[in-house]
């Protein structure tokens, strides 16, 4: 008799699964209110010109005529080709909700779904206890709910990164109850993925399971060996094609599309490698991971204005430090920390896709200072009453503090960063301005950022009813673009000046 699934599921899963929705619920709010469905950093500008492209059907595009005018941050023009410098994971994921219009929303729910996958990857290492608590630290962490808000390609990597592991440890453990194929394709599948998204972060993901996997193939039986194998296979093929796309786009397969934005953005130390003359050394990237830290210890967690972020992590590693399946989710921020040693530029963001091995180690932490078992029962023996509801007292003042005080005022730091504003685009909402279509409107602004909030209203293709030029302040460009875009009658605009359509420059 085939059980009903519903009945499978414990409380601990149907909170967790509670948490998931309203993680997507509250980021999808975030996403249209704090940000306005708006782009704010030149990252976010470029993807959704690539997603939008190929929710269009094309990866890459011919340079327009007066491409220099035409300006998208990261996005390249090179042998009369234009393109985003970016992989192509993440634009074509988001260029499924931008074919529906729903773009914003596909960042929200990856967020929910890295929320359930947290409390799985604890379930299955460290109990549903632990896994509960990750989820909710993982549910209130400034960061996940920050950049879910946004259009960046993080929450999508902390999916495929929590999906590899949890895959990967069904894989190697031959006492699944489901065929050992599945989760040895799904870790392959996942990590391949994540390295045509983020392929240095798929490198220390990899880290720490990949040493695993030298161990299991000295010491571990001939079907574990053969899943690692293929898992290895799988994961090189799929990730292989990031080549592929760097010749579709450059006729290179070598050649990064990042260095032909910045010639210097490359991984590596010496010259030529970052912004310095002396090229990035060890100093820097030691000095760069050290700021970072610091800065990550705020916006992880975000207890006592950061002060406070890591105080369980320790407990944590000491109470867990036998547990060998749950060592490798630490692995992966610490691997992280190391391969991006070898990148001259550095933040937490890129230390995200490891969030997982940080929430669930505090929630470790916290459950142990709480005498809780890993069912969640025997809180009377292991520690009393008394100091569970101290625990539970602690825990909940500290993510209310973070709620209350820092999460909201990073979300508005970030917010106003670039000062990007919705009410800039409202003119164009008028009817009797949207009568004036179709229009080359050209930007006059000293810098790109006044620019470009209008290529919200525009597309990568320039055949959208207004399209967006940008020139300085003293540059007339006007006949010359009048020429290459026939049919389009050309206005001058000032962003300063809202709502004021000039035929001619406007005079001093």
């Amino acid at each position: 008799m085939i059980e009903d699934r519903a009945s499978i599921m414990t409380l601990y899963d149907r909170i967790a699964l509670a948490i998931s929705i309203l993680a997507v619920i509250i980021t999808a709010w975030i996403s249209g209110n704090s940000f306005q469905g708006l782009p704010h950093l030149e990252d976010e500008y470029a993807y959704l010109w690539q997603a939008q492209a190929i929710a269009g059907g094309k990866f890459i595009l011919p340079s327009p005529p007066e491409s220099e005018h035409f300006f998208v941050p990261f996005v390249v023009d090179y042998n009369g080709q234009r393109f985003g410098k970016y992989p192509l994971g993440w634009p074509a994921v988001l260029s499924l909700g931008e074919r529906m219009g729903l773009g914003t929303l596909v960042n929200p729910l990856l967020a929910g779904l890295a929320v359930w996958l947290t409390y799985r990857l604890g379930k299955r290492t460290l109990g549903e206890v632990c896994g509960l608590l990750a989820a909710g630290l993982t549910f209130t962490s400034p960061i996940f709910l920050m950049y879910s808000g946004m259009l960046l390609s993080h929450p999508w990597g902390l999916v495929l990164s929590a999906a590899f592991a949890l895959s990967w440890l069904g894989a190697v453990d031959q006492r699944e109850d489901v065929p050992g194929w599945l989760p040895t394709l799904g870790a392959g599948l996942t990590l391949g993925v994540l390295a045509l998204s983020r392929p240095l972060t798929a490198l220390g993901v990899g880290l720490p399971f990949g040493i695993h996997g030298l161990i299991l193939l000295w010491r571990g039986s001939p079907v574990v060996r053969r899943r690692v194998i293929t898992v290895g296979l799988v994961a090189a093929i799929i990730g292989s094609t990031l080549f592929l796309w760097q010749f579709a786009l450059t006729g290179d397969a070598l050649l990064n599309p990042y260095t032909l934005w910045w010639e210097y953005d490359k991984v590596g130390f010496g010259p030529g490698y970052g912004v310095l003359e002396e090229g990035h050394t060890l100093e820097q990237a030691l000095s760069n991971t050290r700021r970072s830290l610091v800065e990550g210890a705020g916006d992880f967690f975000g207890w006592g204005w950061g002060a406070y972020s890591w105080i369980f992590l320790p407990l944590g590693l000491w109470v867990a430090r036998r547990n060998k399946k749950a060592w490798l989710l630490v692995g992966v921020p610490l691997g992280l920390v190391i391969v991006y040693l070898a990148y001259w530029i550095s933040g937490p963001r890129y230390f995200y896709e490891g969030l997982y091995g940080l929430t669930l180690f505090s929630a470790a932490g916290i459950a142990a200072l709480a005498g809780w078992s890993k069912s969640g029962e025997g809180r009377t023996r292991q520690g009393g009453r008394v100091r569970s509801w101290v625990m539970i007292v602690v825990f909940a003042i500290l993510v209310a503090a973070n709620l209350v005080f820092y999460t909201p005022r990073k979300l508005k730091e970030t917010h106003l960063f670039y000062e990007v504003d919705s009410a800039d685009l409202e003119a164009f909402t008028d009817v009797a301005v949207q009568n004036l279509a179709p229009a080359l409107v050209l930007v006059h602004a000293e810098n790109w950022r006044d620019y470009a909030i209008f290529l919200k209203l525009a597309d990568p293709f320039l055949e959208s009813p207004f399209i967006f030029a940008w020139t300085p302040r003293d540059d007339d460009p006007g006949e010359g673009l009048v020429r290459a875009y026939p049919g389009r009658t050309l206005y001058h605009y000032y962003p300063e000046d809202p709502g004021q359509f000039y035929s001619a420059p406007r005079a001093p």
